[in-house]
């Protein structure tokens, strides 16, 4: 009887070793889940302040921009339009 017995608690054991594995398992599934969402969250944040960057960096590359900023400075643009400079390689 008692051979029966600890074939009995071997088995239990073994149950409980599966249990306490698979709730570990799932509690480490869920830690990743979590572990996803805050960095989805965090690349959803950082490409919203990719695009506001992006777009104010625009607005600040704009010709009438560059010159409102530069005639608060001392400089105004060119009344004479650039020329081209060719250099002939005569060999």
């Amino acid at each position: 009887m008692s051979e029966d017995s600890f074939k009995n608690w071997k088995f239990i054991i073994f149950l409980s070793f599966l249990a306490i594995a698979m709730i570990y398992s799932s509690h480490s599934a869920e830690r990743k889940v979590h572990e996803i969402a805050k960095l989805n969250n965090k690349v959803k944040e950082l490409r919203s302040e990719f695009v506001d960057v992006r777009s104010s960096l625009m607005l600040l590359k704009m010709e009438t921009r560059v010159t409102r900023i530069m005639k608060k400075r001392g400089l105004n643009p060119s009344e004479i339009p650039p020329q081209i400079i060719r250099i002939k390689n005569n060999k």
